[in-house]
């Protein structure tokens, strides 16, 4: 394998998730409220 090979690619994951996370925090939070509502009449 080429030198620093594991490295490499922990810093490009490191990355990717930065980025991912980055995004998540962006998005509208869903209401649990909606959740809730489905379990009672399934019950």
């Amino acid at each position: 394998m080429a030198d620093n090979f594991l490295e490499r690619h922990r810093r490009d994951y490191e990355e990717r998730k930065m980025t991912w996370l980055r995004k998540k925090k962006h998005l509208p939070k869903k209401n649990l409220h909606h959740i809730e509502k489905d379990n009672e009449y399934d019950s």
